[in-house]
């Protein structure tokens, strides 16, 4: 009969090493995947919050007609027509 080889095996030292670097690993993973989900959350917020302003929009320019909005102060101007001729000079 062959003789049966010899189990061979990381020292103590080497498997803790291992097993050490191993669950870092799976640690930032989880991590990585939890700040996935969180980017995700965060762009389908952004994606609503958007939404709302754009409808918000449409229904000053139902009111006001085209206009532009001071963002700090309500103030509405008159959007400028495209090829509309300066007859100030």
């Amino acid at each position: 009969m062959a003789k049966a080889k010899k189990e061979q095996k990381l020292n103590e030292e080497e498997l803790k090493n291992l097993q050490g670097l191993v669950k870092i690993i799976n640690q930032l993973q989880l991590q990585v995947g939890g700040l996935e989900v969180q980017k995700t959350l965060a762009i389908t917020r952004l994606q609503n919050f958007q939404r709302d302003v754009g409808e918000l929009q449409n229904k000053f320019r139902k009111k006001y007609g085209d206009m532009t909005i001071d963002i700090n102060t309500g103030n509405l101007t008159k959007r400028p027509i495209e090829n509309e001729v300066d007859t100030k000079d």
